[in-house]
């Protein structure tokens, strides 16, 4: 029986942070990178479309940080986050 992949959203002000995090998904075979967003705004919308299984999620932006956030999508729709200062910076 296939597994369906992981479906991981990026959310991540630097465009380096979120191509550098998109090389590492890529490596793992039940990981998929559903979406990325340059900030809560966007990852907001991006959800209304696609559910991700999981969020990578940059705690510093600078519309709205990361833990404004994380706050605000545990009261809605819990999903398990991971901070992106804790995946690798460079592959």
């Amino acid at each position: 029986m296939e597994t369906k992949p992981i479906g991981v959203l990026i959310v991540d002000d630097s465009a380096v942070v979120r191509a550098t995090l998109i090389r590492v998904f890529e490596q793992a075979e039940d990981i998929e990178v559903i979406g990325t967003a340059a900030d809560p705004y966007i990852a907001t919308e991006k959800m209304k479309k696609r559910t991700p299984d999981v969020i990578v999620l940059d705690i510093e932006m600078p519309r709205m940080d990361g833990l404004t956030f994380l706050r605000k999508l545990m009261a809605e729709r819990p999903t398990p986050v991971m901070e992106s200062a804790e995946c690798p910076r460079s592959a």
